[in-house]
């Protein structure tokens, strides 16, 4: 009834599921304070989850007691005071084209080349319906996407006339890429893609389908592409998102030398 994402719900359901099967020799509504700070402590320094994990986990709890049990909680002490900084892990072009290329399925080529192309999240690909390619302004439209934003981004030739080509060969009927029975395609079966696809590219640095979107802004950014253009086809809402890509830039661009080299 809140209008959560659907991946937010099952995040909160998949959180809340190991809590309360971690707690299940207690009741939960009689569960102490104490006794929650102790789990989150527990998750960090016993089961060493990341700080995102442990962000989630924080949040699903205090959400739980308050829209179940009218409880507050507050955990708030035990929320990450520093963040990480992390770079996005990216593929190079020449590693793009060899995953793409290595991709021999006409359906699998279309979905890994659509989220390269659009800079796409994986739930947006899988939410893609046909009706969302408008193929008279070059442009794709996604809808509903993380903070309910709808978007467009700029469809390239390339992946036009690849979309065209596996349209008449697969004919969905609603969404753009469909399962067996016409259903939403799964993510499972679009991360096995990729996976494959790597292997037999001999491509060896570590991806997920996610990398395909990193690869996208970063190679924007290699070109030239304003930030804050970048920041609107990525769908940010902070333009802070965006800028950890210049990281990456930066040092592709610098021609400072190893001192190596002066040896």
């Amino acid at each position: 009834m809140q209008r959560y994402s659907e991946n937010s719900i099952r995040n909160y359901i998949s959180n809340l599921n190991y809590f309360l099967k971690v707690s299940s020799k207690l009741k939960t509504e009689e569960i102490t304070q104490k006794q929650l700070e102790d789990f989150i402590i527990w998750l960090v320094e016993k089961k060493k989850v990341g700080q995102s994990y442990q962000k989630a986990m924080i949040a699903t709890i205090t959400k739980f007691y308050k829209e179940i049990f009218q409880r507050p909680v507050d955990l708030r002490h035990l929320y990450p005071k520093r963040k990480e900084c992390k770079l996005p892990k990216f593929l190079t072009k020449g590693e793009v084209r060899k995953v793409l290329d290595a991709t021999e399925n006409l359906k699998h080529k279309a979905i890994l080349t659509t989220i390269y192309s659009c800079g796409l999240r994986l739930s947006e690909l899988l939410e893609l319906k046909i009706s969302d390619i408008k193929t008279h302004e070059n442009l794709l439209l996604i809808r509903q996407a993380k903070g309910k934003k709808d978007r467009v981004v700029m469809l390239s030739p390339v992946l036009l006339e690849l979309l065209r080509t596996y349209y008449r060969t697969y004919k969905p009927k609603n969404y753009l890429f469909e399962g067996q029975e016409g259903e939403r395609y799964s993510e499972r079966s679009v991360q096995q893609i990729l996976k494959n696809a790597l292997s037999k590219a001999n491509v060896l640095s570590p991806a997920s389908v996610h990398t395909l979107r990193h690869s996208y802004a970063t190679h924007l950014l290699e070109n030239g592409t304003d930030i804050r253009i970048i920041k609107e086809l990525l769908g940010h809402n902070n333009i802070k998102t965006t800028e950890i890509y210049t990281h990456i830039t930066d040092i592709n661009k610098t021609r400072v030398k190893s001192p190596l080299d002066f040896l």
